[in-house]
């Protein structure tokens, strides 16, 4: 069974033998780890300007890097940090994605990100997102299609080359107390067009996987009610509990996730163990599990802390 197998059939929740497949929506530690800058570090600003043979060489070195992190970390899937909005951004995508299946060939679960609904926004757009909600609901829809419009004529493309496994929707929605959409504006601005966006998806053969951290809990019945196939990410700091997900909804989607990154950042050795064979042994009862932490392993953490995460993965995390 390569990589790629056993993580579709856990986001199918079927049962699989041998170990729990484990990724990470992002790893920034490849300078350390590699010896390498991660590809989402670099910058590809000048694009334009680079010679032919400038631009094989960063999709080759970008490539390389993703698929050596893989490796070393024994992941199934491996997602291309670098969304894209428009059609004129296609060239570099789809050269990277080219090269990352020509070295691989069907080893790894490839994915990008595809979420068209509106995030959560940040401080300085605040207050001008909100009082567009109560104040232009018809422009904020107009937006919704025009946004979900762009991201299916991408998929469409992507369909047609058979480089792409899934999506990754990665739109935050929520605080670590709260969403920032009440249950009542997530069902007017977010829920349709993410419910239209997975159903297109998986009619062209994708597979989807919404994110969000925070305190996902008073809208999670209306994103499981949207089939992904899968929740990412699990977030314990704000409260969300595995094993209580699990009952609820384990049935329906599968989970990625719930090691806790603050653990991961501050805690002890101890109970970054604690912490780790928790999620084992919640995520891994009855299938349709992925191991991941609760965020993304992000520039900062210390690296001996996920290669310990790793690690009891490695040793305990086999069905």
């Amino acid at each position: 069974m390569t990589e790629r197998e056993r993580f579709i059939k856990a986001l199918k929740r079927e049962p699989i033998e041998g170990h729990c497949p484990t990724f990470e929506m992002m790893f920034f530690l490849t300078l350390e780890a590699l010896g390498r800058i991660h590809p989402f570090q670099k910058s590809l600003d000048r694009w334009d300007q680079m010679t032919q043979k400038e631009r094989r060489l960063h999709i080759e070195y970008d490539a390389e890097t993703y698929i050596m992190t893989a490796e070393k970390y024994q992941h199934s899937a491996i997602f291309i940090e670098f969304g894209f909005k428009q059609m004129s951004e296609y060239d570099k995508i789809l050269r990277l994605l080219e090269t990352v299946r020509e070295k691989t060939g069907d080893r790894y679960f490839l994915m990008l990100e595809g979420d068209p609904t509106f995030a959560m926004p940040d401080g300085e757009n605040m207050m001008s997102f909100t009082e567009r909600m109560y104040e232009d609901e018809t422009g904020l829809k107009k937006e919704a299609e025009e946004r979900l419009a762009r991201r299916l004529e991408i998929a469409e493309v992507l369909s047609k080359r058979g480089l792409v496994d899934g999506f990754m929707m990665a739109s935050d929605y929520c605080f670590n107390v709260n969403p920032f959409f009440s249950p009542a504006m997530f069902e007017t601005f977010i829920a349709p067009y993410l419910s239209r966006a997975i159903c297109a998806y998986r009619d062209m053969g994708f597979y989807s996987i919404k994110h969000t951290d925070g305190n996902v809990m008073p809208i999670l019945d209306q994103i499981v009610d949207c089939q992904p196939d899968a929740l990412h990410s699990l977030d314990p700091q704000a409260g969300v509990s595995l094993s209580e997900v699990k009952r609820l909804y384990g049935d329906r989607v599968a989970l990625c996730g719930n090691v806790n990154c603050g653990l991961l950042q501050t805690g002890t050795e101890e109970e970054v163990v604690s912490d780790v064979r928790r999620s084992l042994r919640e995520g891994m009862n009855g299938f349709g599990y992925i191991f991941c932490t609760s965020n993304c392993v992000y520039t900062g953490m210390p690296l001996e802390r996920y290669e310990l995460m790793h690690r009891i993965w490695r040793e305990e995390g086999s069905y």
